[in-house]
């Protein structure tokens, strides 16, 4: 119980601590980090939509050894010049530890493994329906999926989705009791309906739902 505790408790301050930095990010909180974040993020999304994964990566890490290639030359000639003996450019880097503790990486598959439970167990509950309404829900859902496919492909989807959590957070700060009260009848609206759908549904599926 105490070793289940424990990794409950590094789970949780590692969620929050997520959870704090990601919504810094979304809602603009250090402009600069934020705009970074974003550029690059949709600049990648656009170089996978333009180009293949392999491409990509590889252009990406030829980018990077170019930089740091001549940035050694260049390192190098300003020292034969100077005949000074500052040694390698990067050597403060070289010498620091970029292995990955063995607790951190046992934390973060402790995390994942929470998820990934959770998540098989949800879909165990829909796919075999042990509740009709959820279960139709998720059937509608993908449904409405099968044409947003036909429409949009998988990098399309993630760029309109990057470009909208970056933009909605500040929007719906500025906005938000117009927003809250639209999502209230929104949401009204819904219920309405599946009370109406499930008053329709045999008597049968009504007790398994009420159960």
């Amino acid at each position: 119980f105490k070793s289940s505790s424990v990794k409950a408790g590094h789970c949780s301050s590692a969620q929050s601590s997520t959870h704090t930095k990601m919504n810094d990010l979304i809602h603009w909180r250090d402009p600069k980090k934020s705009g970074v974040v974003f550029g690059v993020s949709m600049l990648l999304l656009l170089s996978l939509a333009a180009f293949s994964v392999i491409s990509v990566v590889s252009y990406l890490l030829l980018a990077l050894l170019c930089v740091t290639i001549t940035f050694r030359i260049y390192k190098s000639v300003v020292q034969a010049v100077q005949k000074s003996g500052e040694g390698h450019p990067f050597k403060c880097m070289i010498d620091k530890d970029v292995s990955i503790p063995p607790e951190t990486f046992r934390k973060h598959v402790d995390c994942s493994l929470t998820y990934i439970n959770r998540a098989l167990k949800q879909m165990s509950r829909l796919f075999l329906v042990e509740d009709l309404i959820d279960s139709l829900k998720l059937a509608v859902a993908m449904w409405l999926f099968t044409y947003v496919g036909a429409v949009f492909n998988g990098i399309t989807i993630l760029i309109l989705a990057d470009i909208l959590l970056f933009a909605t957070p500040p929007i719906y700060e500025k906005n938000k009791t117009q927003i809250d009260q639209f999502i209230d009848v929104v949401r009204t609206q819904v219920n309405t309906t599946i009370a109406k759908l499930q008053e329709k549904l045999p008597g049968a599926v009504k007790r398994s739902k009420t159960e």
